[in-house]
């Protein structure tokens, strides 16, 4: 009889100890569904959020070449990093992700650069044997050691810049220094485009307005007749000659 009420007494107690461990077991496995680690290695994100890693540390898939079949060797996984050795210029050098096209779409990335270096990421990158590089035809979010660029660029071929076309506002860029990641974003509708660095939007324009038209039709684009043409095309990212890394690269369709 004293056996009985015994058990009777605690049956409560043990049905809330084993309530609270299945209660913690299941949040810290919630907590892992989300974010990236500070090597620039992917977790996986929670479902529904629609985010397509296009380079999440651990694999090239996916990448090759401009206008090639392959990687090329000077483009590296380095500590869980994307980097670029250098080797290209204004032609030869340059790859995109070839497994996908996008149209309208957010696009996030993390970036720094080696003193003095220039490179760039480019969307809507069309392919052909008439195309010597992207930049012939796809816009370009530049991406620049602005303040030790040994040669004289515009404003608006300065880092955050659609290049060569609009300005990334002056007064409210932060742009970390040389060794120090950059945060940057392109969001890109038929209505509007933005561009982001750091947190704070620089700039936005309509694209293929009468605006956009006097600006493509300018003295820097009048020997790349298809320049911004394309409403749709791969990502894009530039080599050239500078050593620069990326992680964290991931797109969303929108």
């Amino acid at each position: 009889m004293k056996t009985k009420l015994f058990l009777q007494k605690r049956t409560p107690l043990l049905y809330a100890i084993i309530f609270l461990l299945f209660t913690l077991s299941c949040g810290t496995g919630k907590d892992k569904s989300a974010g990236t680690t500070l090597s620039g290695k992917a977790v996986i994100e929670k479902e529904g959020n629609d985010w397509i890693f296009l380079f999440n540390g651990t694999t090239t898939k996916g990448w090759r070449g401009f206008n090639q079949e392959t990687l090329p060797e000077s483009w590296i996984i380095e500590d869980g990093l994307l980097k670029s050795l250098g080797a290209g210029g204004d032609i030869g050098g340059d790859i995109v992700y070839g497994a996908m096209k996008f149209e309208d779409f957010e696009l996030y990335w993390e970036w720094k650069i080696s003193k003095g270096g220039n490179s760039g990421v480019f969307y809507h990158v069309v392919e052909g044997e008439q195309y010597s590089a992207p930049y012939e035809n796809a816009p370009e979010y530049q991406v620049l050691d602005d303040p030790h660029y040994v040669a004289q660029v515009d404003e608006n071929q300065l880092t955050a810049s659609d290049y060569s076309m609009y300005t990334a506002s002056l007064e409210t860029k932060k742009l970390k220094p040389v060794g120090e990641w950059n945060t940057s974003r392109i969001i890109f509708t038929k209505a509007k485009v933005e561009h982001w660095l750091n947190g704070d939007k620089l700039l936005e324009f309509v694209p293929w307005s009468k605006d956009w038209n006097e600006r493509r039709n300018s003295e820097k684009w009048k020997d790349y007749p298809d320049y911004g043409k394309a409403k749709k095309g791969y990502i894009g990212l530039q080599d050239h000659g500078s050593l620069v890394w990326f992680r964290n690269i991931k797109i969303k369709k929108l």
